[in-house]
């Protein structure tokens, strides 16, 4: 069983690099489509000092910060009970394990930028990065965690929106070049972080559905009937979570066209129109 801090921090984390990734790769496409590139992380443009990568700031630190949470401060450093890994807590270790692959992936690509031991093109990081992706996905699919019930549907729906954040990198190693693919990264980033929050607030907040309640570190419902209306909630969450970051992508589309000029896309639109 989780709790809203639990899902708020890792969802704050996701929310924060997917609206920054999708952002970025709309703009570089906006600037320059024929030269565009699927980038595992985005630079600060016009920044040459430490804010350069505070995009992989944000990535180390923050999960260094939230596994150091997992790993010490929730089991109050009681790591192991008559010799084994403490079975109060197996649920902290196995999040810690995630977040340490985010880590690694965090520090491997500051040390492929900022020194010469370990340069590695950006379709090697994005490979790296699946492979996060893919941790967190063996995390929430085979949980120590019996998720049953509408929790369990509300982290099947995670476990697709990770299972779509592998696909895109791994497509982004294999097209480099695709601006859709490097779009829907971000997009999909976007909306992990924004279920983290959704699954927060509804299963550990204020907005838990009729008839559900919170009782015993457990989500249980009044009968079948409330937990199918919990059910279509989370469809209609969901949905409109897809609907609103599309509607916020196609915005920030227009601006960056409006602002950039677009001149090469707009160049090639006039020889395929003569």
């Amino acid at each position: 069983m989780g709790s809203f801090p639990g899902h708020v921090l890792p969802g704050t984390l996701f929310l924060v690099v997917g609206i920054w990734h999708t952002w970025c790769s709309i703009v570089r496409y906006a600037l320059s489509p024929k030269s565009f590139r699927v980038r595992a992380w985005n630079p600060v443009p016009g920044c040459d000092g430490k804010l350069k990568y505070l995009e992989l700031y944000v990535i180390t630190i923050g999960s260094f910060i939230d596994m150091c949470i997992e790993l010490l401060y929730s089991p109050h450093l009681k790591w192991f009970v008559n010799g084994m890994l403490n079975p109060s807590h197996m649920n902290n270790f196995e999040h810690g394990g995630m977040l340490l692959m985010f880590f690694v992936f965090g520090l491997i690509a500051f040390l492929s930028e900022k020194t010469s031991y370990l340069p590695l093109p950006d379709g090697a990081l994005s490979l790296i990065a699946s492979s996060a992706f893919c941790a967190e996905y063996f995390l929430f699919y085979f949980h120590s965690t019996t998720h049953q019930g509408l929790e369990g549907y509300y982290h099947l729906i995670l476990v697709i929106l990770i299972g779509l954040c592998i696909f895109s990198m791994i497509a982004g190693a294999l097209m480099p070049n695709s601006f859709p693919v490097d779009l829907f990264s971000g997009i999909v980033i976007t909306l992990q972080g924004l279920w983290f929050y959704q699954t927060a607030f509804t299963l550990y907040g204020p907005m838990m559905p009729n008839g559900c309640w919170l009782k015993e570190d457990k989500i249980a419902c009044h009968s079948k009937e409330s937990e199918i209306r919990g059910e279509l909630l989370a469809n209609f969450q969901l949905f409109s979570q897809v609907l609103g970051v599309l509607a916020a992508t196609v915005g920030a589309y227009y601006f960056a066209y409006s602002a950039n000029g677009h001149t090469e896309l707009r160049s090639s639109q006039t020889l395929e129109d003569g």
